[in-house]
């Protein structure tokens, strides 16, 4: 039986990779994907929050030794009496900030985890330091498990996970719903107890997105018509209402499809059964084999002349 040149070994390498990734590009873009309405979440109704950053208040006092935080104080206090931050940061879990268009409407807008349903930092992570809780869809941080190489940050469409860049023993900080304060020891994240307005309502993603429904059914001129992170990279468990488009607001606008699917797609599909791996071991095993062969027959006619 003749044996595959190395050009028809090649060929038939390029065309099983190919198929391959044909296989789980097709895998990636048909079929429904699974959304579990069971997962707990907030919804955020922007026209009902007057901004008196109660949440930010409480979830900083609440989870500031768990999650080793500290105040950040502002320009104009001198004597550190205000927690004032201007962004999400190693420090601070929940934001609240106020956008107000050239036109005179504003709005304020709450920043915190958006607990995705198929989040890309969990997906990203190398060493499973993020992790999602498939009962209860919350997407939590181990410390211990961090090697700080950040991806999770660059992988987040909202740019939510920060690094402690100051301190000697950093951790990424992001909202965990109070995992293991308030929520272990009431049963509802700080931000959601303590909200004076009732503009963070928190409960399981089904009931959410029933409630948001309603709201916009009976109050139609109040919102845009949309709950943004119904559908946003496959869904969220942290949902908006506002009276204004959610891009005036800082939410970016981003595609149904999460970006972690179609990636672990690919990924597990060429790493099935190991079929890529063998693939190369085996190609790298003929190249060597050829030089071998090569070495040793340069070496015959030499001692022949």
């Amino acid at each position: 039986m003749r044996k595959p040149t190395r050009r028809e070994f090649l060929t038939l390498l390029g065309a099983t990779g190919a198929g391959l990734l044909a296989e789980s590009a097709a895998a990636a873009t048909s079929g429904a994907r699974d959304v579990n309405a069971s997962e707990l979440g907030m919804l955020y109704d922007a026209t009902r929050c007057v901004g008196c950053k109660a949440c930010m208040a409480t979830c900083k006092r609440v989870n500031r030794d768990y999650g080793n935080l500290s105040y950040e104080r502002a320009p104009f206090d001198q004597d550190g009496l205000w927690d004032a931050p201007t962004d999400l940061s190693g420090n601070t879990r929940t934001l609240i900030k106020l956008y107000k268009e050239s036109a005179g409407r504003w709005s304020y807008v709450k920043y915190s985890c958006m607990h995705c349903q198929t989040p890309s930092c969990v997906s990203v992570c190398p060493v499973s330091a993020m992790t999602k809780d498939q009962g209860t869809g919350i997407v939590d941080y181990d410390k211990n498990k961090c090697i700080g190489c950040r991806y999770c940050q660059i992988a987040c469409a909202f740019n939510i996970p920060r690094f402690q860049w100051e301190l000697k023993a950093p951790q990424i900080v992001k909202c965990d719903l109070c995992k293991s304060t308030n929520l272990q020891g009431k049963g509802i994240p700080a931000c959601a107890e303590v909200c004076p307005v009732g503009a963070i309502t928190f409960g399981k993603r089904g009931g959410l997105l029933q409630e948001a429904r309603a709201r916009i059914s009976a109050n139609p001129g109040r919102y845009v018509g949309s709950i943004y992170g119904e559908h946003e990279v496959g869904g969220t468990n942290h949902l908006y209402l506002a009276a204004v488009p959610f891009g005036d607001l800082g939410l970016p606008s981003l595609p149904d499809r999460p970006p972690a699917e179609f990636s672990e797609n690919i990924q597990h599909t060429i790493y099935k059964g190991f079929v890529a791996p063998v693939a190369l071991y085996g190609l790298l095993c003929v190249i060597s084999l050829r030089n071998r062969r090569r070495r040793e027959q340069a070496g015959i006619e030499e001692e022949e002349d």
